[in-house]
């Protein structure tokens, strides 16, 4: 991404009123106000099958990211790619002179958006004959249908790596295989697929939900997952160093804890996991992005503003706000600004996450 439009880092005061410059490498210098700057790492959703003006309003003031799209917007590809024209209309108006981030959640078999490919799930995959094949043909499969839709990013793939039949991942055919390498080899043939066709990837979740059980799911309630720190490396992470080989262009964080490497914080507000684990250890680069921030497992973190500051002070890039309400993603954006005025995020590290979400949407270009 290195000749991609970037954002430049800022040293000016913070103060509610003030602007911060940014240029691109491949585009015109830009002023961004605290509020279009932390809108840099708010991905925003909304109820039922009309966007919302206010929606639409943010877009245009240059104050999202992104929009992630669920079943309950979507009627049709036709419908869903209007609305998606009317988003990108918004967006020609806004000062941020980059594509948006229109993403959603097609992994295939039970977990898709729209309908069409990939059929397959990612069990009936690594069941298959040919399985790098088929994860390929998914993957370009994928990439074709969120583009005749007129989105750029999937959720997708899953890379965790599950323990006996009808857990968490398995009862849902999310998982390709028990067999760390299985999974990775095929994610990779999936994101490879799926992004040189100009779809961008999503692996997901790190560090692995592969050894919660059938009841563990974290959109409902706190998980803490025993792993101990080599099985956690050697079997759950074993498939992201693969993945990034390929390229993969975002990373989704677990919101379950994990006590082998932070036993006082889920995985996406952990330092410990995003810092040290995927960034400093296994050497990821691209977008962090949360899981569902109005997740059952963040009970205990306060309302939407603080899970949102304790997800960016944790080095979680992009902030996913997905409880079907803009005004959540005004929230999230809102204390961060918020939080930036009074020190308790740091300047320099925000301003990189946002370089980051930059890079991702010029390449999407």
């Amino acid at each position: 991404m290195g000749n991609l439009g970037r954002w430049a880092r800022v040293a000016v005061a913070i103060a509610l009123g003030a602007t911060f410059a940014l240029t691109g490498t491949s585009h015109a210098a830009a002023s961004l106000t605290p509020r279009q700057l932390a809108g840099q790492r708010v991905i925003y959703s909304y109820p039922g099958l009309t966007p919302p003006q206010s929606l639409l309003d943010r877009i245009k003031a240059g104050e999202a990211a992104g929009v992630i799209f669920f079943g309950e917007n979507i009627q049709s590809t036709q419908q869903i790619a209007g609305v998606i024209a009317q988003l990108n209309a918004a967006n020609a108006e806004s000062p941020v002179k980059q594509p948006l981030l229109l993403m959603t959640d097609q992994e295939g078999g039970k977990v898709r958006r729209l309908p069409g490919e990939p059929t397959l799930s990612e069990k009936q995959i690594g069941q298959s004959a040919d399985p790098v094949a088929a994860a390929a043909q998914a993957g370009t499969g994928a990439a074709r249908n969120l583009e005749s839709a007129g989105m750029n990013v999937n959720l997708a793939p899953v890379l965790d790596v599950y323990r006996e039949a009808g857990d968490f991942d398995d009862q849902y055919g999310r998982s390709y295989s028990k067999d760390p390498a299985v999974a990775g080899e095929l994610g990779k043939a999936f994101i490879t697929a799926q992004q040189q066709a100009g779809v961008a990837a999503a692996a997901k979740h790190f560090p692995g939900l592969g050894s919660a059980a059938k009841d563990q799911n974290t959109d409902e309630t706190p998980v803490t997952l025993n792993a101990p720190l080599q099985e956690l490396r050697d079997v759950d992470e074993a498939p992201y160093p693969t993945a990034m080989s390929a390229g993969v262009k975002l990373v989704m964080v677990s919101w379950a804890t994990y006590p082998a490497l932070d036993s006082a914080h889920p995985a996406g507000l952990s330092s410990q996991v995003v810092r040290q684990e995927l960034r400093a250890r296994l050497g990821f680069q691209g977008v962090t992005v949360t899981d569902a921030l109005e997740a059952g497992s963040l009970q205990a973190y306060g309302g939407t503003g603080q899970r949102a500051v304790a997800a960016a002070a944790a080095g979680m890039d992009l902030i996913l706000c997905s409880a079907r309400d803009a005004a959540q993603g005004d929230d999230a954006a809102d204390a961060m600004v918020n939080a930036l005025q009074a020190g308790q995020l740091d300047q320099a590290d925000f301003t990189a996450a946002a370089d980051r979400v930059s890079a991702l949407r010029g390449s999407l270009g």
